[in-house]
């Protein structure tokens, strides 16, 4: 596989063009967005809960959008080229799947709304949330310092806050600028000492620049302050509580568990969205390990869909020691580090 299908995993805007860009157009199953299956759509309403019990669907604040509509615009997604995608859309008590294109080009198999796919950078919001439960636990603070967690794993560990991770503005380089070929399977911590062999980008605090070597870290600190692997955490904190059947953190395994839906990269940097599928790199199997905590995820749509309406709809479990839970980008105050998301 070349480096271009897995330099980056995409994110905010910054002074790269992350890769993660390409994933959303080009593969059924490598977006960043509850976006991305294919040939029909599915429309159910409240005697079909797309969400468990303990997780409410809002009431209804809009006009219910039109099924056909939303066809045509997945449609069109195709025709611009990519090879298929896939999409899922709740309004009010209403849930739409869509779909167009194909699933796997080899074998010209339509893309299905319930296929699995890897997520990319989708996969910290999960990890941030159990970073933000550990907060709310008082297991872990936001203002703790990487040397604290990961005694010498970075120079001036101390100068680097758990804050400073969640919200990219940590200064260190981004390992998967520095990737080495041809892939193979990483440690966690040697993804680290790729970024640590480079200076850091600016004083920690100072500015923003999307890193996923700081979600790296993040992984590694989860693990320190709970003893546990992160999968497991995630599967006991979010998967489990959530019945997120179909989503995990593959560790080695390097195919996806079926139904799945393929992904696909450019062969060259100069590629254009108009160019179509031709020439296309199949990357749905690869090892996960140079991702990990950044972005080695599997899901599906309906997964992702109930996993942000949970996370969005919580409220703190500690009402009485915050004035609001607020998401890790945010600069909240000192009162507001108790704030737990509370997952179902």
């Amino acid at each position: 596989m070349r480096r271009l299908a897995a330099r980056r995993l995409g994110g905010p805007e910054d002074t790269k063009a992350p890769i993660g860009r390409y994933r959303v157009v080009v593969a059924g199953g490598l977006a960043a967005l509850l976006l991305l299956v294919s040939g029909t759509a599915v429309w159910w309403s409240r005697d079909r809960p797309a969400t468990p019990a303990s997780v409410q669907a809002p009431p209804a604040t809009r006009a219910s959008p039109d099924p056909a509509a939303l066809q045509r615009q997945l449609d069109k997604v195709v025709e611009t080229g990519a090879p298929g995608v896939v999409a899922l859309v709740r309004s009010g008590p209403q849930t739409w799947q869509g779909a167009s294109g194909l699933g796997d080009l080899g074998a010209k198999r339509p893309a299905r709304a319930g296929d699995r796919f890897r997520i990319g950078s989708v996969t910290k919001s999960f990890v941030a949330t159990v970073a933000l439960q550990l907060v709310g636990e008082g297991k872990l603070g936001l203002d703790d310092h990487l040397e604290r967690w990961l005694p010498g794993l970075v120079p001036n560990g101390d100068d680097i806050t758990v804050r400073q991770l969640l919200n990219h503005t940590s200064g260190l380089y981004d390992y998967t600028d520095d990737l080495p070929e041809p892939p193979r399977p990483f440690q966690p911590r040697e993804l680290v000492a790729i970024a640590t062999d480079h200076r850091p980008l600016f004083a920690p605090g100072t500015r923003f620049s999307y890193s996923n070597t700081n979600y790296i870290l993040a992984g590694l600190v989860i693990e320190r302050v709970t003893g546990q692997r992160l999968a497991a955490q995630l599967q006991q904190r979010i998967f489990q509580p959530l019945d997120l059947g179909d989503t995990e953190l593959p560790v080695t395994e390097q195919a996806l568990a079926s139904p799945s839906i393929h992904g696909y990269a450019p062969r060259e940097k100069g590629w254009r969205v108009t160019d179509g599928p031709a020439g296309l790199l199949d990357v749905t199997e690869m090892d996960p390990s140079w991702a990990w905590a950044a972005g080695a995820m599997v899901s599906t749509t309906s997964d992702l869909a109930r996993f942000y309406q949970a996370l969005l709809s919580a409220s703190c479990s500690t009402p009485s020691s915050c004035r609001q839970c607020r998401p890790p980008w945010t600069q909240a105050s000192s009162s507001d580090t108790e704030c737990a998301t509370a997952l179902g």
